[in-house]
């Protein structure tokens, strides 16, 4: 059974107080993607083979962490390649188990050198 959720700006959320320890996903076997959707903005996360583009604009991604702002790439061109060259001027707040995307507009295949240096980042807190 899945924990409580809510929808906000058509991006469905795990209720942080139905948390008690971090589940991780078996994601051995996804590819690790960039996305980008109209109204939740970027995340970076693995996204189930079964779940790829077809004429869909809702995916789930696991594992995922939302990239608010990023530094040292000029875009989610270069940042799904290359990775962040400012690590310290990002803002990624922590990675989540799951999150729905809805009205999803892009997704790039993201290399390792660019996941390992998104998971670099600190987690940024208000």
């Amino acid at each position: 059974m899945k924990p409580e959720t809510m929808i906000i700006d058509d991006v469905k959320y795990i209720r942080e107080d139905a948390v008690k320890t971090k589940q991780v996903v078996n994601t051995e076997g996804m590819p690790c993607v960039i996305v980008r959707s109209y109204d939740a903005g970027v995340f970076c996360g693995f996204i189930d083979n079964n779940d790829c583009v077809d004429d869909k604009t809702t995916v789930t991604l696991y594992n995922a962490r939302r990239l608010w702002r990023w530094s040292g790439a000029a875009s989610l061109s270069q940042l799904c390649v290359d990775g962040v060259a400012n690590k310290n001027d990002c803002k990624f707040p922590c990675e989540v188990e799951w999150v729905v995307l809805n009205r999803v507009c892009e997704i790039l295949p993201c290399s390792e050198t660019a996941k390992r240096s998104i998971d670099e980042v600190e987690v940024w807190t208000a």
